[in-house]
């Protein structure tokens, strides 16, 4: 038994030993076959041979050689081995008509050479493709500067294992994605097919005619593979590359009518937004006002920057635009959005002047004006706020002296008695009395400029404005606000107006630490030193 199986390793050895390639064959899955589409190119030798035996680069004249898959078998019958070497190359036309594959060489045995009939891509009706790509642009005609939509499909009758598409090629235009890809389930001539779609928005920015080159998809789907014997059938991965169909657009220039920035959309829509649509407010008090413009089929970095006028009772704190574009319901609608934070510093009645858009109508072909008509508020004054003290009249001297030697004479009299009786009161109790109060008085004011100093190391601003406004009413003896504490003095007031834009402004503003308590210390420093005395109490 041994020994049989011994001779019957030897004589498959020596037969394997003499065999050699004698048979090569060529064939393909399919022709004819569609340009641009791929097939497969099978090679077949009857030996077990290197893989790079196969001499594709003379396929490159006339086709796109894709991927190529490398198989072996061996087979024994009777003691009788046979092996076979297997090419797979997926190969995809370049021009249409009748194109020959050459024979391949191999030992010095060729191939059959394959005579193909390449149908022109569009040729095939759509129904009977796997995949094909459809594009649309909205429209053929536009100006500079006008939003175009150019729509892309991508039809599937196969599965789809991986695939990517590639925007249309322009020169002289912006273009963008808009959105997410839109996935879907079309039905063409009683035959399903998957639609993949994808909406791109182009601008262009010079006028003249507008070379577009269609949409392409490549990538690689499933198709059913040839069965060679059995039961069952499988899925090979194939390459697929299309592209839609080519397109010119015509672009206009700016009309020499038109007056303003160039701005062109179907529609354009402005309006302003106030808190509960009050028109009447307080000094103090944030006003938040929000400038909407919204447009039809316009991009919105072609929306102009709006700037407020503002009278100079009112301080204008400014965010940063708000710009997006989006796609509704297969409209493109641009949207600029503004807010601004509007503080009152008086109280009366104050008029915000109106804005006027100049915008080109495409639809009609006409300049056209939106306009957010002018707004009137009043100020009212703020109940808290104290009233400002009223400066009495400077009134100059007649050249008559009258009777004011005599009663100057008098109240100097009246002053010098008065120094002596207050010299003496003070040796005996105003001084401990006087210096008692100061004490009080300055250690309250430290805490409150503490309390302050903690508060702007926490960057807390609306902390540090209310601190500030109870120090100032302790420390004055009546109700203030900042309005008021502003005009104290020159430091104070640049304080108050950084408070003012830390608060309010749309960036992230830090407190000026430094600059606030130096002015609270300087003015309680200068406060304390023009302070009336028991002297000036007395003195007439």
């Amino acid at each position: 038994m041994v020994n049989r199986i011994i001779l019957a390793l030897v004589a498959i050895l020596f037969t394997g030993q003499a065999l050699a390639v004698t048979n090569i064959q060529a064939t393909v899955d399919r022709n004819p076959v569609m340009q641009g589409e791929y097939f497969v190119l099978n090679v077949t030798a009857d030996d077990d041979v290197n893989a790079g035996s196969l001499d594709t680069s003379i396929l490159l004249k006339d086709f796109v050689v894709g991927r190529t898959s490398v198989g072996r078998s061996t087979q024994i019958v009777n003691f009788n081995s046979s092996k076979e070497t297997r090419w797979q190359v997926l190969l995809s036309a370049k021009n249409s008509g009748t194109v020959t594959i050459p024979a391949f060489t191999m030992e010095g045995i060729q191939s059959n050479p394959i005579e193909l009939t390449v149908l022109d891509a569009g040729s095939q009706p759509q129904q009977m493709r796997n995949l094909f790509v459809e594009g649309e642009v909205s429209t053929q005609e536009a100006y500079v500067g006008q939003l175009i939509t150019y729509k892309v499909k991508l039809f599937l009758a196969a599965e789809l294992q991986r695939g990517v598409i590639s925007a249309p090629e322009i020169s002289g235009a912006e273009i963008k994605q808009l959105g997410e890809d839109q996935d879907s389930v079309e039905v063409v001539n009683g035959r399903r097919f998957r639609v993949i779609e994808r909406t791109y928005a182009m601008i262009a920015d010079t006028p003249g005619k507008l070379a577009i080159k269609g949409a392409s998809f490549s990538g690689d789907i499933l198709v059913e593979a040839p069965r060679r014997g059995g039961m069952f059938g499988f899925n090979e991965s194939r390459p697929m590359q299309a592209a839609a169909e080519d397109t010119e657009i015509i672009i206009k220039p700016i009309p020499d009518s038109y007056q303003g920035d160039w701005l062109v959309s179907d529609l354009l829509i402005a309006k302003e937004v106030w808190p509960e649509d009050s028109s009447e407010f307080e000094v103090g008090s944030p006003i938040t006002r929000t400038i909407n413009i919204i447009a039809s089929n316009a991009d919105s970095n072609s929306l102009p920057d709006i700037e407020l006028a503002m009278p100079s009772a009112l301080k204008s704190y400014p965010e940063k635009p708000v710009r997006q574009t989006v796609l509704r319901e297969n409209h493109v609608v641009a949207q600029y959005s503004l807010t601004t934070a509007i503080v009152p510093t008086k109280a009366g009645t104050f008029t915000l002047p109106e804005i006027t858009i100049p915008w080109w109508n495409s639809q009609l072909r006409q300049q056209q004006f939106t306009t957010i008509p002018a707004r009137t508020v009043t100020i009212a004054a703020n109940p808290e706020q104290a009233p400002t003290p009223i400066t009495p009249e400077v009134t100059q001297p007649s050249n008559n002296p009258g009777f004011w030697p005599w009663l100057t004479l008098l109240f100097a009299s009246l002053w010098l008695i008065t120094i002596a009786l207050w010299l003496n009161a003070r040796k005996q109790k105003s001084l401990t009395v006087t210096s008692e109060n100061v004490d009080v008085q300055s250690s309250s004011a430290r805490v409150s400029i503490k309390d302050i100093s903690l508060a702007c190391d926490k960057n807390d601003v609306s902390q540090v404005i209310t601190l500030l406004q109870q120090h100032f009413s302790t420390l004055l003896n009546k109700p203030m606000n900042l309005a008021d504490i502003s005009q104290l003095s020159t430091a104070l007031a640049q304080a108050t107006h950084q408070l003012q834009q830390a608060k309010y402004s749309q960036s992230s503003t830090f407190v000026d630490k430094a600059a606030l308590l130096k002015a609270i210390e300087s003015y309680s420093h200068n406060s304390a030193v023009n302070s009336p005395s028991a002297l000036s109490s007395l003195n007439p």
